[in-house]
């Protein structure tokens, strides 16, 4: 084609251009890359010129003669490509929620860079808005992991509007650089949580499971990121485990604060202050936009109201472990 357009100067013909997409369809079915067959169509042009300068119409003639070849490559791939994504998505939906048959999970884990014999650990992403599947966010990560840990061994998909890396266990570095790109990539305004490691491909269930129940944990106690450990959290379940329990001390314990002026939120929130603060009273009145005096002043009608005293290192273990139930149960929002 290029030596006829040199000599004659005349742009492709139709059927010339179709034998070139059908060239593209035939590659795409055979497996081959378009960016080396890319590579190769400008390897030729630059044989066929010689070192020369290329005329324009010469030009011309190599890019009618690619586009056309691109766009059978890619009308073929299209159809293969929606297969290979509606694949990708049930795996994911598989491996993070658990079902499936076990054997036949651990050989798809293999297929997406997943080794099923290890144990893996899933960190799970929320941006200020949701994550689409495919979005330039999910590229992005890929690539910057990619990047530093080569493109094997991890698995960026995105579940719920949420942004999920599935990791080997004894890899923390790999969830924690996802951690430091997905919350530079929400503008410092997202959140990660990490769950533990569990082995086997249906282990990330569990992991991934744990990264959600920290990220509920974070929303409810106001804990703040970029990266939370289900493994640092564990305390949090167990308190919430028997909800009965938990309940019957909030209300036995936090119960009389509803007798305050405005109820019992506000001095609900000057406890959760004092304690986030190391119960430094000075500390707990800047959170709260008090002077010291009007915060000792909740404290001792906290005292007043409920006969236990925050002040009092063993009487104050009772009103935290209940002050954090109550953020746990969204009490007094919610009646118990």
């Amino acid at each position: 084609m290029l030596a006829d357009a040199a000599a004659t100067g005349r742009p492709p013909a139709g059927e010339e251009l179709d034998a070139r997409r059908a060239l593209g369809e035939r590659a795409a079915g055979a497996g081959y890359g378009l960016r080396s067959l890319i590579g190769a169509h400008l390897a030729a042009t630059r044989t066929a010129i010689g070192g020369h300068l290329a005329p324009d119409h010469l030009l011309a003639v190599v890019e009618q003669a690619v586009d056309a070849f691109a766009e059978g490559y890619e009308r073929a791939q299209g159809p293969a490509a929606h297969r290979e994504a509606a694949a990708r998505r049930e795996f994911v939906d598989d491996l993070l929620l658990g079902g499936g048959d076990p054997g036949r999970l651990g050989e798809r884990a293999a297929r997406y860079g997943l080794d099923p014999v290890r144990a893996h650990a899933v960190a799970v992403a929320r941006g200020p808005a949701p994550y689409e599947d495919g979005g330039p966010e999910q590229h992005r990560l890929r690539s910057a992991l990619a990047g530093c840990f080569g493109d094997r061994d991890f698995l960026i998909a995105t579940k719920e509007g949420r942004l999920v890396c599935v990791a080997p266990g004894g890899r923390e570095d790999i969830p924690v650089r996802f951690a430091r790109l997905a919350h530079a990539e929400s503008e410092n305004r997202g959140l990660v949580a990490l769950g533990r490691p569990h082995p086997g491909a249906a282990g990330a269930a569990a992991s991934y499971a744990e990264a959600l129940d920290a990220l509920g944990v974070a929303d409810r106690l106001g804990l703040a990121g970029p990266l939370l450990r289900a493994a640092d959290l564990l305390v949090f379940p167990v308190l919430t485990r028997d909800r009965a329990a938990m309940a019957e001390l909030v209300l036995a314990a936090l119960g009389p604060l509803r007798a305050g002026r405005g109820g019992a939120a506000p001095l609900l929130d000057t406890l959760t202050a004092y304690f986030d603060s190391g119960c430094v009273a000075a500390e707990a009145a800047r959170r709260l936009n008090l002077s010291v005096r009007a915060l000792t002043y909740r404290l001792e009608r906290i005292h007043r109201l409920t006969g236990t005293d925050p002040g009092d290192p063993v009487q104050r273990y009772t009103l935290q472990t209940a002050a954090i139930g109550a953020r746990l149960l969204d009490w007094p929002a919610r009646p118990l």
